[in-house]
């Protein structure tokens, strides 16, 4: 199970980190972009459950053990994501926040916010910049960005997996 979760957890990771580069490299990316590729590396999940109960255990897996390998598989993958976050961050672009508080202090004054609303939006803003000063903090923001969807995954992978009695005729897969 270990190396089931290892393995699979790495190429998840590797995809996350490639797209991080990839995006910081080309000064692009959105939301769309970002969930996509969570999407794409945490399928990472799926295949990597279902190798776990179709080459090592029978054919068969309980939704409870499905689960902890698509959690395991999304912690290495979300660490790898975090790892990579940092280097870029911290090697590269440690001026991000103040660019992108910038950029949503901007969005929050072109979307008509005035008054209280605007000064209140954009005192929050401030505040995850000053929260982002903190390596501790960055770490955390990090994780937050990936682990829902790899939990999300997890559950639904482990829903459509799990197995209790032997398919008729099962095989093992190569």
């Amino acid at each position: 199970m270990k190396k089931t979760i290892l393995s699979f957890g790495l190429l998840s990771g590797l995809i996350l980190g490639l797209f991080i580069i990839f995006v910081t490299l080309v000064h692009t990316g959105n939301a769309i972009w970002g969930y996509t590729a969570q999407v794409i590396a945490f399928a990472f999940i799926y295949a990597g459950i279902r190798n776990y109960r179709d080459k090592y255990n029978e054919g068969l897996i309980s939704f409870g053990k499905a689960f902890r390998i698509g959690l395991g598989i999304t912690l290495i993958g979300a660490t790898v994501y975090v790892v990579a976050w940092c280097i870029d961050f911290y090697c590269f672009i440690p001026d991000f926040m103040e660019k992108y508080a910038a950029v949503l202090i901007k969005e929050a004054r072109d979307s008509g916010l005035t008054g209280a609303a605007l000064d209140k939006k954009i005192a929050g803003i401030n505040k995850m910049g000053d929260l982002y000063k903190s390596p501790v903090m960055v770490v955390l923001f990090t994780y937050a960005e990936v682990l829902p969807v790899g939990i999300g995954i997890s559950l639904l992978a482990a829903l459509i997996l799990k197995r209790k009695t032997p398919k008729p005729n099962w095989q093992p897969t190569a």
